[in-house]
């Protein structure tokens, strides 16, 4: 294979020069023809295999690049159906906790109510048991005075209408009384 090589080698650099002795006979054409096919038999000889080693080099980046591309696009298909899932689901959860919201308030709600009735009925009956004792302590108290007055009162009328006959008529009717029991 090299000497058909070097044989076109030979024959495209003496190409030229008899492309100027036939210039005037039309046969130039011919030699630049010969002289492209001989270029281009050369270059697939030399660069064929790097141009095929290129190419299925990058068919196979291609092909690698492809199957990448396809995956990130399944793993984003499935992050999108995620993504619409939870969204789809978010108004629902929101209601959700709308509602649970709503009964802990409610609950909360009674909650401090029956607290606050409780301390009411607390309150009432306190202030009823001291009510009742400041009224037993004022009726106790009033009695007293009562008496204190009583008392008072009758020893102002005893002085003053109890005569000396009936002081001593008193104290005989106490002695004989006292001597009585005392037997």
């Amino acid at each position: 294979m090299s000497r058909a090589l070097a044989f076109l080698l030979a024959l495209g650099s003496a190409a030229p020069a008899f492309a100027a002795s036939d210039a005037g006979h039309g046969g130039g054409l011919f030699w630049q023809v010969l002289n492209v096919v001989l270029l281009l038999a050369v270059l697939i000889y030399f660069a064929r295999k790097p141009v095929l080693t290129y190419l299925a080099e990058r068919r196979d980046t291609i092909a690698k690049n492809l199957e990448g591309s396809a995956q990130l696009l399944a793993e984003a298909e499935r992050r999108l159906g995620e993504w619409n899932q939870k969204a789809a689901n978010l108004d629902r959860d929101v209601a959700g906790i709308r509602e649970t919201t709503r009964r802990a308030a409610e609950s909360e709600r009674d909650r401090i109510l029956a607290d606050a009735h409780a301390s009411a009925d607390r309150i009432r009956r306190s202030a009823s048991a001291v009510i009742e004792r400041e009224l037993q302590q004022a009726r106790v108290e009033l009695r007293r005075e009562a008496a204190d007055l009583a008392v008072e009162v009758a020893g102002k009328l005893l002085r003053e209408q109890v005569t000396d006959g009936d002081r001593a008529r008193l104290v005989d009717e106490f002695i004989g009384r006292v001597e009585r029991e005392a037997r």
